[in-house]
């Protein structure tokens, strides 16, 4: 199987989609093999635009997905980054392709699924990303302040601990809301709270 060129093909799909045209975006997702952070059985539909079971209920985003919110992250060389919901990993790897592995933190409510995704990240060289397994709603206050978070699961608000983790000036995006959600991007100011853009409405696994 060629999945180099499934890959491209994948990506040149979605930027003649107009899905996503961030050249650093687009660079991440040519660079990322997705093919390697599906089960077996699922690989020949890795470069399919459709998100995808990896067990214990949980699932890898869909590439325009993952793409969108890579996007409206607005991320930067060297940025610090809290993802809550590390599930395969796939998402951590696009998110360390721009900022650099070193600067991704990432918390796993699956003891098992974070021990998969911390061995296949280090085995695909992105080694550097710092995965742990926990409740997400605490985030990982260690390593804070952080430049974003975002979340692959769906909370019914931004997790407090997760805003308080964030620096002022800094950007949270999240699927937000229960049976109806809406992925929402924030800014957050200087005295705390969070200046809240709607980018849609979408579907993900409830966090837990």
């Amino acid at each position: 199987m060629d999945w180099a060129a499934r890959r491209e093909a994948m990506v040149d799909a979605l930027e003649a989609e107009g899905r996503v045209d961030d050249p650093a975006t687009l660079a991440a997702l040519r660079a990322v093999p997705r093919h390697e952070f599906v089960t077996e059985r699922k690989r020949d539909s890795a470069y399919a635009d459709t998100p995808l079971p990896i067990g214990d209920g949980q699932t890898i985003s869909a590439p325009h997905m993952v793409a969108i919110m890579t996007d409206l992250l607005d991320l930067s060389p060297g940025d610090r980054v809290l993802e809550i919901g590390t599930g395969c990993g796939y998402h951590a790897a696009v998110t360390a392709e721009i900022v650099g592995p070193e600067g991704v933190f990432s918390v796993e409510y699956h003891d098992s699924l974070a021990e998969q995704a911390r061995e296949r990240l280090d085995r695909l060289g992105y080694g550097g990303v710092s995965v742990r397994a926990g409740d997400g709603k605490q985030g990982w206050p260690d390593h804070a302040p952080y430049d974003r978070a975002y979340l692959t699961c769906a909370a019914p608000d931004f997790p407090e601990a997760v805003v308080g983790q964030v620096r002022p000036g800094g950007v949270l995006l999240s699927p937000l809301g229960t049976a109806r959600q809406t992925l929402v991007r924030a800014r957050k100011r200087e005295d705390g709270s969070l200046d809240r853009e709607d980018h849609g409405g979408v579907r993900f696994v409830e966090m837990q």
